[in-house]
């Protein structure tokens, strides 16, 4: 495949490597029969420990309404449990099972080769070099 033209826009560029990785990471985690955000809230709450469906919805950017049907569905599949908080009963704690921190493990290292897979005509200096780029696109947009 040959390199798309450089008289394209970098927006054109940035969308087909994002759709691109998008797409491997789609497939990546529906090998597991799971999707992204149901990595976000197994690693969220495997690397932080247990939190309230707002506060996990939060800190995952996902909406409330999402967060609960995820949450169903990860009950259901045994890897988190529900439980009332014992501060305030009207409110759900949520906590990773033993499965749900192997999940989120798993669906980590998925992740990673999907990286891997994306990056691979990067030489090593390349990818860190588009990694600290990036990183400091994100952080500027961040904060504004």
């Amino acid at each position: 495949m040959t390199p798309p033209s450089t008289r394209w826009p970098s927006q054109r560029w940035l969308r087909q490597t994002a759709g691109h990785a998008a797409r491997l990471l789609n497939e990546g985690f529906a090998a597991h029969d799971l999707r992204g955000y149901h990595y976000r809230l197994l690693a969220t709450l495997a690397e932080d420990g247990p939190a309230s469906q707002a506060d996990l919805g939060r800190r995952c950017g996902i909406d409330r309404r999402d967060v609960v049907a995820a949450i169903n569905d990860l009950a259901g599949r045994g890897l988190v449990v529900r439980a009332p908080d014992p501060a305030d009963r009207r409110r759900n704690v949520i906590s990773a099972t033993d499965a749900g921190v192997d999940g989120a493990r798993r669906l980590g290292a998925t992740l990673e080769r999907v990286q891997v897979d994306l990056l691979a005509p990067l030489s090593t200096t390349e990818r860190e070099q588009l990694t600290r780029l990036i990183t400091r696109l994100l952080h500027h947009h961040s904060r504004h």
